[in-house]
């Protein structure tokens, strides 16, 4: 088994699990029954339940859904946004390529978090706000990647023979610049994947993510933080959860780049 369908697996573990717990369940996540406050892992509750008496299962579900929602939203707008410059920025060359490079080093130099943070105060809604903080940082590598390829194969001969031909820039990107760069890209879709997925939950761990009563994994382990002792295995579950996406995405992005 090759480390690229082990990460496979796990992911799509991770996606059965989340997407189809609420076809198997009706039960709501932020539901409180105090009477059942930390009771272990049983027949009824395969996963137990938190110190409100929360469904553990239902709310890991939720938190995975929420994390792989945003991350896919995410990777979808900062793929399209740094191809698109990318391609623009190689191809015309000149201003238009000085101008992008400025623009996405402007972007590196601003941290990451203040950009979230800045989308959290403007936006009201906070997935919105993650998607869009997240996006506005993460194309960037995307963006070098594609220039940097593209750069390099604009010269070949298929591709200057295709514009002699009269070919439009959509059917040379597609049929002769695309093959090129999609093994590239593989890899970083899998790590910026995993990235947003890791942010997500950092800030959540940090109290400044997504608010309480909505599942999220990293907001569940500082919920269930003082409880260790007590329930070790309740804090174990969105700890391992995000360990084993993240593990997913690592092997998928690992055996891709070989």
């Amino acid at each position: 088994m090759t480390p690229r369908s082990t990460g496979t697996g796990l992911i799509c573990a991770v996606l059965i699990f989340a997407l189809g717990y609420p076809l198997i369940s009706d039960t709501d996540p932020v539901a409180q029954s105090l009477l059942k406050a930390l009771q272990p892992p049983s027949q009824d509750a395969l996963l137990g339940y938190d110190h409100l008496g929360r469904s553990m299962a239902a709310r890991l579900a939720a938190a995975l859904r929420l994390s792989l929602g945003i991350a896919f939203v995410t990777l979808i707008t900062t793929a399209l946004i740094g191809v698109v410059l990318g391609a623009i920025a190689s191809w015309r060359g000149d201003w238009l390529d000085r101008g992008l490079v400025l623009l996405a080093d402007s972007v590196v130099a601003l941290p990451a978090l203040l950009i979230v943070l800045m989308a959290g105060l403007i936006l009201p809604n906070q997935p919105l706000a993650f998607w869009a903080g997240l996006s506005a940082t993460l194309w960037v590598e995307i963006f070098r990647l594609t220039r940097a390829t593209i750069r390099a194969h604009i010269a070949a001969p298929a591709v200057q023979a295709a514009e002699l031909l009269g070919f439009g820039p959509f059917y040379i990107f597609r049929t002769h610049l695309w093959p090129e760069l999609a093994p590239i890209l593989r890899a970083t879709f899998a790590l910026t994947f995993a990235t947003v997925v890791m942010g997500i939950a950092a800030l959540g761990f940090v109290s400044v993510g997504v608010r309480a009563p909505t599942p999220e994994l990293g907001m569940m382990m500082v919920e269930l933080l003082p409880y260790w002792r007590e329930a070790p295995w309740a804090l174990l579950q969105p700890v391992a959860a995000t360990l084993v996406t993240l593990l997913a995405l690592t092997l998928i992005a690992g055996d891709t780049r070989t």
